[in-house]
Order: structure tokens, then sequence, then C-alpha cells
């Protein structure tokens, strides 16, 4: 069966998170989008484990169900070490067959750090470390570094990563082979590193609110069971791994280089043109996505390697609704209409990827189908986030001329 799976999220438990996110909001919004898996995210966090424990039905293959919405066990794992001479930073996440795994895990990790701090524990854990003990606990657990470019916390992050994955788990990359891309990189961008043909990118929301899961998916089309989504995931399955659902990687928010509290944002271009120093105050800017993709990449801008999984990019429907109406996204405005059109139409992946013009006018504003159809297109302008803050997108002034900083946009 055809189905989208978001991986990636946290719950309530972890910082700067919504109160709402609890199983209940996470079923309901899943449907509201149209997701079928989830990932519970956070099973770390004995609190978070007590509520999935009581909430969610054992499907005896490795999944579980509440109300009509299938959970996979996840938990994202911050590991700050120091290596060589150098600290690194690096998350990563947990994938489990089964609660007596997690619980397991629980029990190996708690000797090492305090679990109840956060749904998000951070441990002085060498990554390769972690991956050791995970598979010796279970080796049909799945451990994917999380969004792999991530300035500051990931596997290839300018400020605290490895320029080789090997360098990072060492003996144990042989049992790692899927990657998190991350909003601010797209599987186009990851394609220029040759080292990474032979992982499987995925993508997931990293939601910290209802609202925003599924804003990166994938999509399957496979049994819905544990083991079938891991061998799918291991072997690079294009006949049952479909394609990633993407943010447009302008608009995430390390895409390009700056320094955001002196209002500094900067192609990879105009970062080597200034040193890398900051003309306001003089510091170093946080170098982004674009910049270190291209620092590491052995191949030509739009390589496509064979058996690349495809992908589509998408703007979230509240987003197109709020640039429809000229107005926040946070508006009950944009609220209301998302919710009728959804009544109406179906789910929001039914109506970014599927539906026709005749039908989305069914349910949407003009100007708003018109907008899904646009960015269906790509005729959409972003300028690019950068040091922590989201690009900025316009789909109605997508004929306006760039600024000098999109010209470099242009190559993604």
């Amino acid at each position: 069966m055809e189905f989208i799976a978001d991986f990636h999220i946290h719950s309530k438990y972890s910082r700067a998170t919504s109160r709402d996110m609890n199983v209940k909001n996470l079923a309901y919004w899943a449907k509201l989008k149209g997701i079928t898996l989830m990932g519970t995210g956070d099973f770390t966090h004995h609190l978070w484990l007590e509520e999935l424990k009581h909430n969610l039905d054992d499907c005896a293959n490795g999944l579980y169900k509440y109300n009509g919405v299938y959970f996979i066990l996840t938990a994202e794992v911050s590991s700050i070490y120091s290596k060589r001479g150098k600290t690194y930073r690096i998350h990563n996440i947990i994938f489990s067959p089964s609660f007596k795994t997690v619980d397991k895990i629980n029990e190996k990790l708690s000797r090492i750090g305090n679990l109840a701090s956060d749904g998000r524990p951070i441990l002085g854990l060498d990554a390769a470390e972690l991956a050791r003990i995970v598979f010796d606990i279970d080796e049909n657990c799945m451990i994917v570094p999380g969004h792999i470019w991530t300035p500051w916390f990931s596997l290839f992050g300018s400020m605290s990563g490895f320029d080789k994955i090997e360098d990072c788990f060492e003996e144990q990359t042989k049992n790692i082979f899927a990657l998190e891309t991350g909003l601010s990189s797209d599987p186009r961008m990851n394609w220029r590193l040759s080292a990474l043909d032979k992982f499987t990118l995925i993508s997931n929301s990293d939601s910290h609110s209802p609202q925003k899961i599924g804003r990166e998916a994938n999509v399957f089309n496979c049994e819905l069971d544990y083991q079938t989504i891991r061998d799918v995931l291991r072997t690079k399955d294009r006949s049952r791994f479909l394609y990633t659902v993407e943010f447009f990687p302008e608009e995430g928010k390390y895409h390009f280089d700056g320094h955001r509290m002196c209002g500094i944002r900067w192609s990879p271009k105009e970062t080597k043109d200034h040193n890398g120093r900051c003309p306001k105050c003089g510091r170093q800017v946080t170098v982004g996505v674009v910049n270190r993709v291209e620092n590491l990449a052995d191949r030509p801008q739009g390589f496509e390697p064979e058996g690349a999984i495809p992908f589509k990019r998408l703007i979230p429907l509240d987003e197109i609704i709020a640039d429809a109406k000229g107005v926040a996204k946070t508006s009950i405005s944009v609220a209301r209409e998302y919710q009728a059109a959804l009544a109406k139409l179906g789910t929001e992946f039914d109506v970014l990827m599927r539906l026709k013009k005749d039908d989305l006018l069914k349910g949407l504003s003009p100007k708003a189908a018109e907008g899904v159809l646009r960015v269906r297109e790509g005729k959409v302008d972003i300028k690019a986030g950068f040091d922590g803050e989201y690009g900025i997108i316009s789909i109605f002034d997508a004929n306006q001329t760039p600024d000098k900083n999109e010209e470099q946009l242009k190559m993604f």
C-alpha cells in the first residue's frame, strides 16, 4: 500500500516544543495532513514513554497504532563529545522495533546521562559508541544521522561536524544505511557527494508542534511493518520508496551563511569576499548548508546518481493560504480557510500534490488554488534562511527581479 511517513518529531517533553505534542493531537493532525505513519519521537523520556505505552496498541509487527494512525518508536539523541582534540555535536535518530528494546536502550543510556532532563537528551557519548550500544542491544534497530548539514548539531555541520561519515561512526559505519537531509538541504544538493550514494536519503519534519508535522516526509509503497520499512531503507528500493517530500531548501533556517544578530545574510561567494567575518561586529558568520555542500562536493551542480530516490518540493498549505491573503500564517482567517478546505477536499497532501485545479477551486479561494499550482511548478521566490532564521517565501511576486543574494540560489 502507498503511504506517507514522518519519522522525526518531538514530544511536549522536549525543549521549545508545543504542549499540544501528545498522542491524541499527533494522530488528529496526521489525519488532516494525510500521514499514515508517525515517528513517536523522544522514547528516551520516561514520562513520554509512559504515555506511549498507555495509548498505543501493539500491531505485533514492530509498529503501533492509535485512532487509525500508525506509529514507529523513535528518539533523537544529542551527542556532545571530544575526539582527536575537537568537540563534536551530533544528532542521531534511533528507531526501535519494540518497547522491550526501548527499555533496554534507555536502561543503558541512563547510566551515561540524565534522560529525564529533556525529550532529546544530551549525552557525552561518541556517536560510534552510541551506535555500538544500540546495535548490541538489538541489531534490528536503525540509527539515522539527523539533519546532516545543520551547522551546530549534525554529522556534516560546519561548526561541529565531520567531513566523512567513517570518521564519525568508525567501524559502525557499516550499520548506517540512511541519512536525514534536513530542512535546509534537499536530495539534489546531497547528490553532489559521491560518498553518499550508498545511503538512502530520508526527509522528516523534525516538528515541535502538531501543525508542522509532514512539512517534510517520505512516500512508500510497501507493507506497513517495521522490518519491511527497514529493508526498504537498507536496500534503497526505488520500487517501494517512491519519493521524499521536501521543503524548498532555501526556506530552511541554515541554507545561507550569515549573522542573525547583525542581519547579515550571505551567499558563499559573499562570505568568501568578506573572509567569513561580519562587517558589523567582526565575528565569524555561521556557515550554512549551501557553503558546506560546496566545500565537500566532488560533483557538479545538477548531477543525479543512478538509483537516486526522487523528490518533490512543496510549501505547507497554511503558508500558501497566508500568502494569498497577504496575512501571517498564524492569522485566524488562515486557520479557518485551511480547515474549511480540508473538510471539502480531503487531506493536505491531497491538496498539495494530487487535486486538479477544478477540484482545488471547490475548497480554496481562486488565489490560494493558483498558489498551490505555482508551488507545484516551482514558481516561488525565496529569500534564503540563515543563522537560525527561516527563509521568506513569496509565491505571488515570483516574477520580481531577485536581489543579488538570490542569484546563488539558482544553482539549486
